[in-house]
């Protein structure tokens, strides 16, 4: 009973655009109000996109939020706000200085912690570290910047527990290991954005008095909260678990989701609840814990994830939907690079991923079960995979909505005093311009043939 994409009219999508516009706007035209009413807006955006929905195609439409509600975004919150808990409960102490070497290294380190810990865990537990070091500096915002580019985006490509889209493909039978063919592209925009960081950082650092850049300790290093580390692990683990066990689903709601996914989404708010309990509040007080940034996602990904069902399923429909101008003309590698990256941006970058590889796959394997195209895919077209895993990884990083952690980061960081970009701030001042000459720079290296 899937929402008939070849059926809805572009102006469907309108909804989504409005969300985005008012998360872009009101933050800067009417900040109190955004403040006060952003769950109002999220609401009502969702409620203009479903009322259509429901009178076009009242069963599907039905069918089709109940899915997306129960099976994506419930999932979704529980995962991110299980990491959010567990990371809120470790603290990280030491002598940290807010240097401009200390500061690349510990970029370079946390980027390379979030192919292991995922994107969302490794932002969570390693920004409030990062700007505690930073504390007595005046410039902060590019510290930030930086971290959502490099740590909850680009060093989530090397495994599918780093990033959403990565493990979505291993689900779907991509191997384990194949996401390592992503660490070359990863490498150089790693190494291209730790230099430019290194040098404008130590540019910041020169103007300001040495007594304002230096946040001198004797606190010898540890991570307080220790036991947490265990919950963090064990979050992966529940995850691989949900993948790779096959049990008899469960219908809720005439929602089929396998007992595997219920039995992850228990066991991961079993270990919010644990970690929380078992956690002495000294240490939240010391990270200045609230619920205040997941609950800000909670509530605006609600009205995202509502409101992009028209645009996703427009796509979904393919050749056949109002968009068959575009999907008919995907041929190369760079059409799906860019075009996989530029809708992750604004879209989530799961779906998008998925539906351009189905997209891919029916276009060269068109009467082959799906496992078996993607084994031909990766035998005699590996750069197609590559193309469309760099685009839903590296391009989440262009816009505060491209991945999860990026809005986390950002409330993080904005509740802690940082002065933090709006979405166009963020986005022309600083992800176009140090990002795209990347993203060209890797089409040229790596799809041009």
């Amino acid at each position: 009973m899937a929402l008939p994409g070849q059926e809805l009219p572009v102006f469907s999508i309108l909804p989504f655009l409005g969300m985005l516009l008012s998360i872009a706007l009101f933050p800067l035209l009417a900040p109190r109000f955004w403040h006060r009413h952003y769950g109002k807006i999220s609401l009502f955006w969702a409620v203009i996109t479903a009322i259509p929905l429901w009178i076009w195609f009242p069963s599907e439409t039905t069918h089709t939020l109940l899915h997306v509600f129960l099976a994506e975004y419930i999932p979704f919150i529980i995962l991110l706000g299980t990491l959010y808990v567990i990371s809120g409960n470790i603290y990280i102490q030491g002598s940290f200085s807010g240097r401009p070497l200390f500061n690349t290294l510990y970029l370079l380190i946390g980027t390379g912690l979030a192919s292991i810990m995922g994107t969302t865990g490794a932002s969570v537990v390693l920004i409030r570290p990062l700007l505690r070091a930073n504390a007595n500096r005046r410039s902060k915002t590019h510290l930030v910047v930086f971290f959502i580019f490099l740590v909850s985006n680009i060093g989530g490509s090397l495994t599918p527990l780093g990033d959403p889209p990565l493990f979505l493909g291993y689900l779907k039978g991509v191997p384990f290991f194949w996401t390592l063919n992503l660490f070359y592209p990863m490498i150089l925009c790693t190494a291209s954005l730790l230099f430019i960081f290194y040098l404008f950082d130590r540019h910041l650092y020169s103007k300001e008095l040495p007594k304002e850049v230096v946040n001198e300790n004797n606190y010898s290093f540890t991570i307080k909260g220790f036991h947490n580390i265990i919950f963090l692990i064990g979050v992966p683990i529940a995850i691989l678990f949900s993948g790779n066990f096959h049990l008899p689903s469960i219908t809720f709601l005439g929602i089929d989701r396998p007992l595997q996914e219920w039995l992850r989404d228990i066991i991961l708010i079993i270990m919010g609840i644990l970690s929380y309990s078992l956690t002495s509040q000294d240490i939240r007080d010391k990270n200045e814990f609230t619920f205040f940034p997941i609950k800000e996602v909670a509530i605006l990904f609600f009205g995202i994830f509502i409101s992009m069902i028209p645009a996703l399923s427009i796509l979904q429909a393919g050749k056949e939907g109002p968009l068959r101008s575009i999907t008919e003309n995907l041929t190369t590698p760079i059409h799906y690079f860019w075009i996989t990256g530029l809708l992750s941006a604004f879209l989530d970058n799961a779906p998008t991923y998925l539906t351009l590889l189905s997209s891919c796959l029916g276009h060269f394997y068109t009467d082959l079960e799906v496992k078996e195209a993607l084994r031909l895919l990766i035998l005699e077209r590996p750069n197609y995979l590559l193309a469309i895993s760099c685009g839903a990884v590296f391009f989440g990083a262009l816009t505060y909505i491209g991945n999860a952690p990026n809005f986390i980061v950002r409330s993080i960081a904005e509740e802690k005093g940082v002065f933090m970009p709006t979405f166009f701030g963020y986005l022309f001042k600083y992800s176009l311009p140090l990002l795209s000459p990347l993203f060209l720079l890797i089409t040229i290296i790596f799809f041009r043939v």
